[in-house]
């Protein structure tokens, strides 16, 4: 089986990485000559053209910003058309689900098979293959898709037809969030109580607080030694990422006439973020708009 990986950074590169390790035959791509830089060095082949990538691929996966890169790289790019015929297409990106059906259409319109895969795990999953899948497509397709999804990560939904994927991804997206401000403004709360972010952990994960944020996110640094805030909030979901999840979500839910309000309001705590030039931290340092001493490490706080 010939894989064609589009998209090397942060997220894709570990992704396309463990497929490589399994003993597929992958060769990616991507426009950043440092990301095919990085990959040549682990050992993933690297084409010079997306279309040399994707010649008689039986596979293709792409994981990039936006709905319109995918477009671009499929259609724009001519990779499908260099693609086997028959082949299948798995976006892995979080796009709109109107995006994934519009490129799902396109793509069947040529013979070939589609299937939106978006993940939830951040880049700690990607690196260990921990990711979740959540899939939108005919289960005929995820059953081929199968042995490579499990080759990255842990858990695989099928959510239903092409564009279910994204939407599960944006709901998902949507509780995160919403936990995370939650969990920030009783981590701040709990400090100026004196109860130490252990005790609120320990405590609310056996009582009905408990939440992946919690768990994995807490934005104290030291409380979880994994988590981004004991890293300067680095090395987890970037807030403008995470932005753009929830601007999915949104026009989503104003589409649907779905009021939500909790996940508009995280949105415009997110856009003060970026405004201040901290987009590129994980989206817990939400906490900083609420204490700025959760950790003297990270830049002055945003205001």
């Amino acid at each position: 089986m010939k894989i064609c990986w589009i998209g090397l950074g942060a997220m894709g590169f570990p992704m396309a990485g463990h497929l490589n390790e399994a003993g597929y035959e992958v060769t990616g791509f991507d426009h950043s000559l440092d990301a095919c830089i990085d990959a040549a060095a682990a050992r993933i082949p690297v084409a010079d053209s997306v279309q040399d990538a994707a010649e008689d691929a039986d596979v293709l996966i792409t994981m990039l910003p936006r709905g319109d890169h995918v477009r671009g790289a499929l259609f724009d790019s001519a990779a499908l058309a260099a693609a086997a015929p028959g082949a299948l297409v798995i976006d892995c990106s979080t796009i709109g689900a109107t995006d994934a059906c519009d490129i799902g259409a396109a793509v069947a319109a040529t013979g070939r098979r589609f299937l939106d895969a978006p993940v939830s795990g951040g880049t700690g999953g990607a690196q260990h293959a921990t990711l979740t899948f959540m899939v939108g497509g005919a289960a005929a397709d995820l059953d081929d898709a199968r042995p490579l999804l499990e080759s990255m990560g842990t858990h695989i939904f099928h959510a239903g037809a092409v564009g279910t994927g994204q939407s599960a991804k944006m709901v998902n997206s949507m509780m995160l969030a919403v936990n995370m401000q939650s969990t920030c403004e009783a981590a701040v709360l709990a400090r100026r109580l004196d109860v130490a972010p252990e005790t609120v952990i320990e405590i609310a994960r056996l009582a009905t607080g408990d939440n992946s944020a919690l768990r994995n996110y807490y934005p104290v640094a030291g409380a979880v030694a994994a988590a981004p805030s004991s890293r300067k909030f680095t090395g987890g979901l970037a807030a403008t990422q995470m932005r753009q999840n929830l601007g999915l979500a949104l026009d989503a839910a104003a589409e649907h006439g779905v009021d939500a309000s909790a996940t508009a309001e995280v949105a415009r705590r997110l856009d003060r973020i970026i405004a201040d030039g901290h987009g590129n931290l994980d989206y817990s340092v939400l906490v900083r708009l609420l204490d700025d001493t959760v950790d003297a490490g990270v830049p002055q706080a945003v205001r």
